[in-house]
C-alpha cells in the first residue's frame, strides 16, 4: 500500500487501485483512508484516492469509483510504432515474393 501511495504521489495521479485476492487487512484499509479523497473540479462528488478491490468484488460487478463524466483519471498510452509496416505478409519471403 505504501508503494502504491508513493507511485500515486510521484506520478501526480488522482486515483489508484489495488486489486487483492483476499480481503484487505486493517493496516491496508488505514493507509487507503489516510490517502484522502479526489474531488474533480466542477463536481461535488468525492472519490477515494486509493481504492482496494478484491477479485470476488470485481466478479460480483463492483468497479472502480471514478468520475464517469470526466475521463481525467486516466493517462493516454503512448502511440505504438507502425509495426504493421515492418511485418511481412503471411506466406511471403524477405524479398516480398511468395514461397
Amino acid at each position: 500500500m505504501r508503494d502504491l501511495r508513493g507511485v500515486i504521489d510521484r506520478e501526480d495521479a488522482q486515483i489508484g487501485v489495488l486489486i487483492c485476492m483476499e480481503a484487505p487487512t486493517k493496516p491496508m484499509l488505514k493507509e487507503a483512508a489516510e490517502a484522502g479523497f479526489y474531488k474533480p473540479p466542477g463536481l461535488e462528488d468525492r472519490y477515494p484516492r486509493i481504492q482496494i478491490l478484491t477479485i470476488e468484488e470485481l466478479l460480483a460487478g463492483k468497479g472502480v469509483a471514478y468520475p464517469r463524466l470526466l475521463e481525467v483519471t486516466f493517462k493516454k498510452a503512448p502511440r505504438a510504432r507502425k509495426a504493421a509496416e515492418e511485418q511481412m505478409a503471411l506466406g511471403e519471403t524477405e524479398l516480398g515474393e511468395p514461397f
